[in-house]
């Protein structure tokens, strides 16, 4: 399927022409089919479907039998402390606890599995398909975006790859002063890369991200025989990538390789808690999602590499019937492509090994709760692709995994409800012992208080072991010596397990509440991620704890008063209710950030050592411009004819005819443009959407740079 091309040294001598500045925005297309897949028909093409090994047979076994056995157990033990009589709360109760006690299960059986993990190699011989790496970006920093970029193509350079190579920065922003941001950047970065770097914005955002790629292969996916995907603030090493490839070339059955990104960067305390918790136990959920998975595994949207064939035959995703939330663009589109993928016969792997995989993370609990919005609508469209023809029942369990994961939050959030008026009802109400009139022995209440105590332990245990389990492993590793030392990483261990016991009861909340408004029809939209954060002020922070402050002081006012012996369970919860304000302002500070480091808390191997790709990355950011955002860079456009040139550089030569709305954009921003007296008053007459028009527009652009600065 591949359209055969020139080298790639020869490629770019065509498109540059006599200088740098005359090099194209994007390579010669080379158009690629992409069928919009019919989920409700057999999938079409693709390798024979295989078996997996025993090895992974074995694996499912312990993960889902161990996990099926422990909601055996729970229910049983359950079901003893009520009675054989129980009561409809009780029954409700019992309801809600047996799901509640198979997921803490399922996390630790997932843990023992990953001991079943395969060993993996790569090949020595690296192949010579040809690849692309994308970066699809949206109203991002494009400066530390796109210095990610030059130091890849650096290490791919050193890999003996730079013949094979080419990066593309696929632009979906529609904010006209960061549409110049990023041309700037691509232009110094050009200079500074030993590979070609290509840089696309889109008219419109059609089906977001999985759109954005979709668009860049059926123009351009018959130059590559596999491409990877990164995110804006993500980056594997040139080795890793080599790697990739080569384990993709030597088994010609694979469709996707996902790697196991390991966070970096992190400098408030949730940050660096969630990338230690990341680096200390992620390898281990990483080893047994791998082991069970086998070859019907799961993508996570980037860090990850793709056959181009496989890719496009069987990932054209239709919009789902309906309106938002539930219809519509697929957002997590990931698992869906992950899921076609499988039915089609490809393999999906979850490489554990590699480990030069790195991403950002999210710096406060707001940025945080603002980005689960959309994971929770999209894995709760996955409810309606479950009856996917030909779907993999594995795909499954990776979808239905998905949907608990936020499911979780109001089932657990019930269960403590349920428990509450449980213990209410047993304090207001007088045990009837005789129902009968003619009744000789009593009837006395069932509850076995011990029985429910041991069952909270057990909880507790499973819950906690795979953390001790990884803490452990990391002792006899490289890991602990990188880290500080056992007793660092044992204490950065207790830190972590706190700060999350604070931070869960908030989160059982939000969750809770945004799967309610989904289920109003509120759909999330698509906003910008966060990746630099700041801390909030106690005004924000208030307004969006206040109600968690009241639940949790009533509830202990409550308690308090009537069943303080429950305060012993529930204290966790309040106390995370409680300070969440506090909790929410604190996470988010890098001065604490930075203490924690001094002290040797919470610190990871990339910390101590940073990646190299990552130190360099650092440092192109440095030679490039530094962002300028806002009325500020339109008017630098305007002004300096560099800047303007290397705008330039980066619009497509041609567009054809426009659809009648943006045709429309250019006519009215032109019309005002020619009565304006200078190109800061013409700014003041364009709208956001024909200022986007006049930055997309050459003929526009030249019309307006000519009238009086």
């Amino acid at each position: 399927m591949t359209i055969e091309q020139p080298p790639l040294a020869a490629s770019c001598r065509t498109a540059k022409g006599a200088s740098d500045t005359a090099l194209a925005a994007m390579p010669p297309e080379a158009p690629l089919a992409m069928p919009v897949q019919d989920f409700r028909s057999p999938p079409r093409g693709g390798p024979a479907r295989h078996m997996n090994s025993l090895r992974v047979w074995l694996a499912r076994l312990v993960a889902f039998g161990g996990t099926a056995a422990i909601a055996a157990l729970g229910f049983r033990q359950m079901l003893a402390t009520f009675g054989t009589d129980p009561t409809l709360m009780q029954i409700a109760f019992l309801t809600l606890f047996v799901p509640t006690f198979a997921w803490v299960g399922f996390s630790f059986c997932a843990t023992v599995a990953g001991f079943l993990a395969p060993r993996l190699t790569t090949p020595d011989d690296p192949g010579n398909a040809r690849l692309a790496v994308v970066m699809p970006i949206y109203h991002e920093n494009a400066t530390a975006s796109i210095s990610l970029l030059v130091a890849l193509a650096r290490e791919i350079a050193t890999e003996g790859m730079a013949e094979r190579t080419e990066i593309f920065v696929l632009s979906d922003s529609r904010d006209a002063s960061i549409a110049v941001q990023e041309s700037q950047a691509l232009a110094a970065a050009r200079a500074l890369s030993p590979l070609p770097i290509w840089y696309r914005r889109r008219a419109d955002n059609e089906d977001r991200k999985s759109g954005n790629i979709a668009e860049f292969l059926r123009r351009w996916g018959g130059r590559f025989d596999q491409f990877v995907v990164l995110d804006a603030d993500s980056v594997m090493t040139g080795k890793t990538i080599r790697e990739l490839s080569a384990r993709m070339s030597a088994d010609p059955s694979v469709g996707l390789i996902q790697t196991m990104p390991m966070l970096v960067g992190g400098e408030t305390i949730l940050a660096r808690q969630t990338q230690f918790a990341g680096r200390v136990y992620g390898p281990m959920i990483a080893r047994g999602v791998s082991a069970w998975s086998g070859d019907t595994g799961n993508y996570w949207g980037h860090n990850a590499i793709i056959r181009t064939e496989a890719f496009t035959q069987a990932c054209g995703l239709p919009r789902l019937p309906g309106r938002p939330p539930f219809g519509g663009t697929i957002l997590s589109h990931d698992f869906v492509e992950a899921a076609a993928l499988c039915r089609a016969g490809w393999k999906v792997r979850l490489d554990h090994d590699l480990r030069g995989s790195y991403e950002g993370c999210p710096p406060t609990l707001m940025d945080m709760a603002a980005r689960e919005r959309r994971w929770a609508q999209g894995n709760l469209q996955h409810a309606r692709l479950l009856g996917m023809r030909g779907m993999r029942g594995i795909s499954r369990v990776h979808f239905v995994i998905g949907m608990m994961s936020f499911l979780m939050s109001p089932i657990w959030l019930a269960l403590i409800l349920v428990g509450l008026v449980l213990s209410a009802t047993v304090l207001l109400s007088t045990p009837e012992y005789f129902p009968n009139a003619y009744q000789l022995f009593p009837e006395w209440p069932v509850f076995d208080s011990r029985r429910m105590l041991w069952l909270f332990a057990i909880a507790m245990a499973l819950l906690l072991l795979p953390k001790f389990i990884a803490t452990f492993r990391a002792w006899a590793r490289p890991l602990a010596r990188n880290s500080g030392g056992r007793v660092r990483i044992f204490a950065s261990a207790l830190f972590e397990t706190v700060l999350s016991a604070l931070i869960a009861p908030v989160q059982m909340l939000v969750q809770t509440r945004q799967i309610a408004e989904i289920l109003r029809g509120r759909d999330s939209g698509w906003n910008p991620q966060i990746r630099a954060g700041h801390v909030p002020g106690w005004g924000l922070v208030l307004r969006h704890h206040w109600s968690h402050v009241l639940l949790g002081l009533g509830t202990l006012v409550v308690l308090w008063q009537f069943s303080p012996p429950q305060l012993i369970w529930l204290s966790p919860i309040l106390a995370g209710l409680i300070l969440s304000p506090l909790t929410a302002r604190l996470s988010a500070s890098a001065v604490l950030g930075r203490w924690t480091r001094m002290r040797g808390l919470l610190v990871t191997p990339e910390e101590r050592d940073p990646p190299s790709i990552l130190t360099e990355a650092a440092a192109i950011a440095r030679a490039l411009p530094a962002p300028i955002t806002g009325r500020e860079a339109l008017l630098r456009l305007g002004r300096d004819p560099q800047v303007m040139r290397n705008h330039l550089a980066a619009l497509p030569p041609s567009e054809g005819e426009l659809p009648t709305a943006r045709a429309l954009l250019r006519v009215t921003a032109g019309a005002k443009i020619d009565h304006a007296r200078s190109q800061s008053e013409a700014l003041d007459y364009l709208d956001p959407a024909e200022t986007d028009a006049l930055v997309s527009d050459r003929a526009l652009l030249a019309r307006w740079s000519a009238l009086p600065a």
